[in-house]
């Protein structure tokens, strides 16, 4: 192993002994009830157990009300207004069919909520993103908590939807689990046509029909969208974390190698319950190497942004305390090996056909960057997943991937495109923040200008649009946009007009403590930054003017005034109230605004599974025990934010 991932996973179990041991404690206790007592449902009572069949198919009832087959809980996210999860449609009754075959008995446990960023962007609904990812942990236990199943298929894509169906999953963590992707739309406008269209509309020389013809092309049928965002960087995750069969991540929807796929993860899941030949619990699987696996394939592949939050969150549900400093030491020794949309031009289908997850894998698992002792749904040990599926005589089957066929759009570790990570951490006296430099020009990592201050999105755009921008150089600060202000929303339609302004030569960059779409490029930004104005961080201090200094190469993000200024300074600005927090349902989530943690705590209203004993307060508690990264750099961790306003 290469030393540095080998440190940092030491440090990452250091840090997690106790909330760890406490997590797998309970779910050892749970699985061993399992394999002792049979299928979930053979210990309900009679009425109890009746509600769980009534509906049933008749062809299903016998395996229901008997006490031997397995029963596979199907938890989707189904819906047709969505491109990436419209193929869904079809899949419970391919997985029913599946699981029947291999001997169990499936059934539809619950749906969970699905929105799109892409809609959302810009709009009110934006707001309610961020929160929605708890809300679908949430919905993915309720699903679980009927107690009739032995492990479950989860069927979900995007942005919030995998890391909440992964975070619910983990706190059934007996129960082994498989995630069913449904695969990419086909290629079709390319992207650099796209965002130039963008970039024409932001600038008024083209009309809403021509960009809505350009987006209409993009984004054409069913399938998640190609470039590669905070969706797709999901899928390469689940993949190296072992939760999908191998290969199967990129496969376009609706072919014969999907469907394929798609039963191949209900026979798995048969197998590998407590009842059968390779009992592989969701909570075992998901262990410190997966996640350090996952942080690795992130930043090989310069993913999005989201994930920051999202690791963070999804490792805490284990049991596992992860932290930004983990992230940028691993982002040192990590290569950047493949230029996907908006990093280069290509797409994912692009990425898959150059090889794909099995040469990125294979060269991270050659040069010691992964962790091959690993469990996985396939198996133990992450060498399956150098392997492709394919269709043989109609017939499934795995041959080995050696090698990239396109280095333009992915490389060998010993031929990078760039020798570190695509992610950075920047700290300075505004606070600690995430840079995505991999599709940053290396001019453009380093600025100092002075800040044009704006307390939400829409200031900027109409300073854009009446010219107020033109013609200089500044570093844009938007603040109130954290998980405690309104939701954490992503600040994408910023990038059109922030990007027309770099190519005229100006020099431009953002900070702000909101997020940025996965599908952000070349726009310098630090975001995500952490402490929140809402909760008197010092970005609340900044005022029109001062001048700011953005170092992405060094890490470092400084507001260049005297401590003693900024002492005598009081916050301006502030989050609007929950009164004024309303419309598009916001006033539903006003509970998620007063418990939301900080974003370097993964920006959610959990804490850390094995944590949630007096000492820790109820739950929301993420220890810093010795061993921390925080503690080893002289940065407190920030506490939760729970106090109302």
């Amino acid at each position: 192993m290469n030393p540095v991932i080998q440190q940092v996973t030491d440090r990452v179990a250091g840090r997690s002994a106790a909330s760890r041991a406490a997590y797998l404690t309970r779910i050892r206790r749970d699985g061993a009830d399992a394999r002792a007592q049979g299928p979930a449902r053979a210990h309900l009572g009679c009425a109890n157990l009746a509600h769980g069949f009534a509906a049933a198919p008749d062809s299903d009832k016998p395996a229901l009300r008997g006490t031997a087959k397995p029963g596979v809980a199907i938890v989707t996210s189904y819906n047709d207004m969505l491109s990436a999860h419209q193929p869904y449609e079809t899949y419970p009754p391919e997985l029913k069919a599946a699981v029947r075959a291999a001997g169990g008995v499936a059934q539809v446990a619950g749906g969970v909520p699905a929105m799109c960023d892409g809609i959302t962007q810009g709009r009110a609904g934006m707001e309610l993103s961020l929160y929605s990812r708890d809300v679908i942990a949430m919905a993915t236990a309720v699903a679980l908590s009927h107690d009739m199943f032995d492990a479950s298929l989860l069927l979900g894509v995007c942005d919030k939807i995998v890391p909440g169906l992964l975070i619910g999953a983990l706190h059934f963590g007996h129960l082994p689990a498989i995630f069913v992707p449904a695969g990419p739309m086909t290629s079709g406008l390319p992207n650099k046509v796209k965002a130039r269209t963008r970039q024409l509309f932001a600038e008024g020389k083209v009309g809403r029909h021509e960009l809505l013809d350009a987006e209409a092309k993009s984004y054409h049928s069913p399938g998640t969208c190609t470039f590669y965002g905070t969706a797709n960087s999901n899928q390469a995750l689940m993949e190296v974390m072992g939760l999908h069969l191998p290969g199967s991540t990129f496969v376009n929807p609706h072919t014969e190698l999907r469907h394929a796929l798609t039963a191949a993860a209900g026979r798995r899941a048969v197998e590998i319950t407590a009842h059968g030949p390779a009992y592989t619990p969701i909570g075992e699987l998901v262990d410190e190497k997966a996640i350090v696996n996952a942080c690795v394939a992130l930043l090989a592949t310069g993913g999005s942004t989201n994930h920051t939050l999202h690791l963070v969150a999804m490792a805490a549900a284990a049991g596992i305390v992860l932290t930004w400093d983990d992230l940028s030491c691993l982002s040192k020794v990590v290569p950047s090996l493949t230029r996907i949309y908006p990093n280069g031009q290509a797409d994912v289908n692009h990425f898959r056909e150059a090889g794909g997850m099995q040469v990125l894998i294979g060269e991270l698992l050659d040069a010691g960057l992964l962790h091959a002792d690993v469990m996985t749904v396939a198996g133990p040990g992450l060498d399956r997943y150098r392997s492709a599926p394919e269709l043989r005589d109609g017939e499934l089957v795995w041959e080995p991937v050696i090698g990239s066929s396109d280095l333009d759009v992915l490389r060998p570790v010993s031929d990078p495109f760039a020798a570190d990570g695509g992610i950075h951490v920047l700290c300075g006296n505004l606070g600690t923040a995430v840079s995505k430099v991999s599709a940053v020009k290396p001019e453009h990592l380093v600025i100092e200008a002075p800040a044009k201050v704006f307390d939400d999105q829409l200031g900027l755009l109409r300073a854009f649009e009446a010219g107020e921008l033109d013609g200089q150089d500044f570093v844009a600060v938007i603040r109130y946009q954290g998980p405690s202000a309104n939701g954490m929303p992503e600040l994408h339609k910023l990038t059109p007009p922030l990007a027309v302004l770099l190519d005229r030569g100006q020099r431009v960059a953002l900070v702000t403590d909101g997020r940025m779409s996965g599908a952000s490029g070349k726009v310098p930004a630090a975001i995500h930054l952490s402490p929140e104005a809402a909760d008197g961080g010092p970005i609340a201090l900044v005022r029109e003017g001062d001048v700011i200094r953005l170092d992405s190469a060094a890490g470092t993000l400084e507001l260049l005034v005297p401590a003693e200024e900024l002492a005598r300074r009081s916050p301006e600005g502030r989050p609007l109230s929950d009164a004024e927090w309303v419309g598009t349902g916001r006033e539903l989530f006003a509970v998620f605004r007063r418990m939301a943690g900080h974003a370097e705590q993964g920006a959610g209203i959990f804490g850390v599974s094995g944590a949630e004993s007096p000492h820790h307060g109820p739950g929301l508690a993420f220890p810093a025990e010795s061993g921390s990264s925080h503690l080893e750099t002289g940065r407190p961790l920030p506490a939760p934010s729970g106090a109302p306003r």
